[in-house]
């Protein structure tokens, strides 16, 4: 008889287990061949899915799938007559891989021993597109679908897949290694990979689908991986401890960022002393490190913005007027539709909210921003402040018939009708 998985052991497979698994097969394998170690990982979990509910889920789940891709990949070669060249290396990896626990780091950060960490440096190669090098790393070290990564960049669903297609082709013929680049090649790949742990803990910290707000294995690999950027002599930098800074500052927020139900509470409404405060004092030390150089990079900017809200005891007492210098200095460095949307938030913070509603008028014909929920919700917050409830309305109303996760759903609906009952608009 049929039964449905146990929720632990499908997050298990997919979310922790997918990257693990195409890295490790891409090192067997070389970086040729990884579409074949994606679609034969793939197509194990789909396996997975097809027999256990009727045969029951494995003792070992993740050693089963294991050795499904590694015959699917051993299949594949034997039709290419290639297969006795990496057979052994093939078993003694799926063998290794089932035993060791997803979260095991090198004992020495100067000797890799991390498939994933290679992986990220494979996918950042100077011969990838760079407008494909981080939808790559995005979906074989993230393990996140098309949708999902043409969200987080603001881009639609095809051009994402065709992204993906143009890189998968260019590693098949430029004969890359599964390797450390060189020390020229290492800050502008550095730089790639660090943008690409920014994007992966932001998709965990805030989920831009689904029934869950957070998904901690992607902080938490954020993290780790951002770590071991800088235990390494030769990939440790200012940008890096200032975006590591800013992981563990905004990271200690999230035992107060939803209640016992998965329900959103806004930055407004958390109760600080759920705050982490060793990742605070961690995120500071780095921040320390940052700005020890003449180096100053968007992450420098972010990492001082979180850590005036992590100083503030309440959030009454948050310095909006350095928040706001920040978001200036910040916009000068990186500037994007999202930072502009977040700078009016502070203008709104500092000057009113007819100025905050100023600052939105750049953004209303901003395609990039086009599906992105949060500019009506800050619309409407900011009207609702001026008392202006019928265009509020219109705004929820606009954000809610864009993409965005159950929890945020919810928050915007309690919104929607508190706004159309006039109720005085609660803290954002």
């Amino acid at each position: 008889m049929a039964s449905t998985l146990p929720p632990d052991v499908v997050d298990d497979l997919f979310r922790h287990r997918y990257a693990r698994m195409v890295a490790g097969l891409c090192r067997v394998l070389g970086p040729a061949k990884l579409e074949l170690a994606e679609d034969v990982v793939q197509e194990a979990m789909m396996r997975a899915l097809r027999v256990w509910p009727a045969e029951g889920v494995p003792e070992q789940p993740h050693a089963w799938v294991f050795r499904v891709a590694r015959n699917l990949a051993l299949d594949s070669l034997r039709r290419q007559k290639i297969a006795d060249r990496v057979g052994d290396e093939l078993q003694r990896w799926a063998a290794a891989e089932a035993s060791t626990h997803p979260a095991t780091a090198p004992s020495d950060p100067d000797q890799i021993g991390d498939d994933t960490l290679r992986m990220l440096f494979l996918c950042a190669h100077p011969d990838v597109p760079s407008d494909a090098r981080v939808p790559l790393i995005l979906k074989n070290v993230c393990g996140l679908g098309v949708p999902a990564i043409a969200r987080a960049l603001l881009k639609k669903d095809a051009t994402i897949a065709q992204r993906l297609v143009r890189a998968k082709a260019k590693l098949q013929t430029i004969g890359a290694e599964f390797a450390m680049p060189s020390s020229d090649e290492l800050p502008e790949r550095t730089a790639v990979v660090l943008q690409v742990i920014y994007l992966m803990f932001n998709e965990g910290y805030r989920a831009h689908a689904g029934e869950t707000l957070i998904r901690s294995d992607l902080i938490d690999e954020a993290v780790r991986l951002n770590a071991l950027l800088v235990e390494r002599t030769d990939t440790r930098s200012p940008a890096a401890h200032a975006l590591l800074a800013l992981l563990l500052m905004l990271g200690s927020r999230i035992p107060a960022r939803t209640n016992d139900r998965g329900d959103l509470i806004t930055l407004a409404q958390q109760d600080r002393s759920k705050w982490d405060r060793r990742w605070i004092a961690c995120g500071f030390h780095h921040f320390k490190l940052s700005i020890s150089g003449r180096e100053m990079t968007a992450y420098h900017c972010e990492a001082a913005i979180a850590s005036h809200h992590a100083i503030a005891t309440t959030y009454a007492d948050t310095d909006w007027q350095n928040i706001l210098d920040e978001y200036d200095r910040l916009l000068t460095i990186a500037p994007s539709p999202i930072v502009r949307l977040n700078r009016a938030v502070a203008v709104g913070k500092v000057h009113g909210a007819s100025a905050g509603l100023q600052e939105l008028k750049h953004l209303e014909h901003d395609q990039a921003l086009h599906d992105y929920f949060l500019l009506g919700a800050v619309t409407a917050q900011l009207h609702w402040e001026r008392g202006d409830h019928a265009p509020a309305v219109t705004a929820l109303e606009h954000a809610l018939s864009q993409p965005c996760s159950d929890p945020e759903r919810r928050l915007l609906e309690q919104r929607l009708q508190a706004c159309r009952n006039q109720e005085p608009p609660p803290p954002w």
